[in-house]
């Protein structure tokens, strides 16, 4: 059974987890353990980026990401499951695998946009490179 449950989310985007949440809950309520959700805020993606933005703007934007994930627990979890909360800034799939092992995951759930091979082509599917580099199970949601 599966007793630490990873469930990242984009909370700009409720597709990102809407299908994902209940799956996530069900599951970590049937193994009676937890639930890890995890929130990514990417980086700038090149240093000469981030000269455009002020000096403490990182830090203000985690800071407000933090405020924004307790309040989606708060919202969409409550006290149904054990939950623990976690930030990370970067590279999105490189943070999920990096949280996965960092926490002794055993599943990762997470939703997928529907197929469209265009926009994989150009930037990729985060959930394709979960699943494809995860060395725990991933169970992928749709709409």
């Amino acid at each position: 059974m599966f007793s630490k449950v990873l469930l990242p989310v984009d909370l700009n985007h409720k597709a990102s987890w809407s299908t994902a949440l209940q799956r996530a809950v069900e599951i970590v309520e049937l193994s009676k353990g937890e639930l890890h959700v995890l929130s990514v805020t990417p980086d700038f993606g090149m240093a000469i980026v981030g000269e455009f933005f002020p000096e403490n703007y990182e830090k203000m934007m985690l800071e407000k990401a933090a405020e924004k994930l307790q309040a989606f627990a708060d919202k969409n979890i409550g006290k149904k499951v054990t939950t623990k909360l976690h930030l990370a800034h970067g590279h999105v799939a490189e943070k999920i695998l990096k949280s996965a092992e960092d926490l002794d995951i055993d599943l990762i759930v997470m939703a997928s946009h529907d197929p469209d091979r265009i926009r994989d082509f150009l930037v990729g599917s985060n959930a394709e490179r979960i699943v494809r580099h995860s060395p725990v199970s991933v169970l992928i949601t749709r709409g």
